[in-house]
This record gives C-alpha cells, structure tokens and sequence, in this order.
C-alpha cells in the first residue's frame, strides 16, 4: 500500500476518544468532504510512495489550520502558496503554519521534506471548549484518560511506513513529556528528540526565528539515510 493511501484510510477512519469531560468538544475535520478533498490532494502529491519517513508530533489540530485544511500545521495559505494545491478557504495566516514552511523552505521545500517526514500529533483530532482552542493536556485526566486512545494512534501509524530510530516533539514542554511517558513504557521509538514549539517562537522569540529554524534544520541533519 502506499504511504499516501495508508494516511487516508486511517484518517477517514478516525473517531473520537472516550469519556471526555462534557465541556470539551471534538473537532474532526476529516468528517468535512470538502477538508477531507484537500487533505486527499495533499497526500496524494506528496506521499504517493513507499517511503519510511520519520514521524514528528505536534500537540493536536488547531481552528486555523489542520482544522481546516486536514494538514497539520498547514493553513490555507500555505496549502495553496506552498503546496500548490487551490481552495476557496480564507487565507488567513496562522502563526505555526508560517514557522514551520519557513522551516520547510530552509530545508529544502515541501517536496524534498516531505518526502523524509510525516507531521501528525499526539492527538490526530482537535478539541475546543468554548469555542476555543483546546490543547490534548489541559483536559483534566488526560494522562491515564487518553492514554489508550494515543497508544492505538501511533500503532495504527507506524503501519504507514514509520522510521522507529527516532521520532520529534513539536513543542518542549508537556507534549515530550507525554510522548517520553508514552515511549517509555511501549518502546515505539529508540528516542524522542524535543523542538521548539512554532506558536512560542512567534509569539515570544520572534526576533530569534531564524536560531529555532537552525534548531529544526540541526535536528533533522543528524537522522540515519
């Protein structure tokens, strides 16, 4: 099967944790025909192949971007400026999107970095409450309530073709912890490599971009060929 046909089964196919408190809210956009249409574009151009691609971990989608899109850290725009693929979206700019394809383009471009990695999150669906961005671990409980639901997400993706050397914390700070809690006691990965988070470096580091894009860019530059 191809890397790109395994990504879309699995996200068609996606459903929702259990026992999640009642003020919490799921955002799947894969249930969207017309998210799930761009996000069918994006792997098909990118993943249409048999590749092994190390596997990075972001937090869990967001509104304006994989809410969207279907595209971890991709928001309309760059979907259509940087990855050629058109929508009628409003191509508001999120502030992680612009990072990390300011990252890709250092890199390489999206064709040459997607080709070696595969962006997905510790949670593949979002959560609101109000309305409002919802990161996996300030749910209360999260740890010992999640924990089966992750555990089957990142078994159900190293079915895609996943390097099991190493994997990448998108963000310093809880996420590592969870995914080194996590890799600890299942043994997915021989080591989680921690990176700065997009969102803190634009919001609070913004001047020092280009040190954490060299963060990215050192990280990936050391990985097994």
């Amino acid at each position: 099967m191809l890397f790109s046909d395994a990504v879309l089964q699995y996200y068609s196919e996606l459903s929702p944790p259990a026992n999640l408190p009642d003020d919490v809210e799921v955002m799947n956009p894969f249930q969207n025909p017309d998210t799930m249409a761009l996000t069918t574009a994006f792997y098909q151009k990118y993943y249409a192949d048999q590749q092994p691609r190390y596997l990075c971990f972001g937090i869990n989608p967001g509104r304006f971007g994989a809410g969207l899109t279907g595209v971890p850290f991709t928001d309309p725009l760059r979907l259509q400026e940087d990855c050629g693929i058109e929508n009628i979206l409003e191509k508001k700019p999120e502030l992680s999107s612009r990072f990390i394809y300011e990252m890709i383009h250092a890199y390489g471009g999206p064709d040459h970095f997607y080709q070696r990695f595969f962006i997905s999150a510790v949670s593949p669906l979002g959560y609101l409450r109000q309305g409002i961005n919802l990161n996996y671990y300030d749910i209360k409980g999260y740890k010992a309530m999640l924990e089966p639901y992750v555990v089957r997400q990142i078994r159900l993706q190293l079915k895609f073709g996943i390097r099991q050397e190493v994997a990448f914390s998108i963000g310093k700070g809880e996420n590592v912890k969870y995914l080194n809690y996590l890799n600890q006691k299942h043994r997915f990965f021989g080591q989680i490599v921690p990176l700065s988070h997009p969102r803190w470096v634009m919001q609070y580091r913004l001047r020092r971009k280009s040190e954490f894009i060299s963060e990215y860019l050192d990280a990936f530059a050391s990985l097994p060929h």
